[in-house]
């Protein structure tokens, strides 16, 4: 079974669950960096689209 998810979905869950749980870590400052580059699609979307894309395929690939 193939679980198709949106990038902007899944960052803005991950997002809002960092919000709700006050998390200040690393982890949570780069879970919101994403949300906002995928949601607002700017010039820098490309590169970074291709960069997680590439981090998914990777740990596809591992399993």
């Amino acid at each position: 079974m193939i679980l198709n998810i949106s990038a902007v979905l899944l960052f803005g869950a991950a997002s809002a669950l960092a919000v709700k749980t006050n998390s200040a870590g690393g982890g949570a400052a780069i879970v919101l960096f994403l949300f906002g580059f995928f949601a607002a699609g700017t010039g820098a979307y490309e590169p970074i689209h291709h960069v997680v894309q590439a981090c998914a395929e990777a740990l596809n690939d591992l399993g």
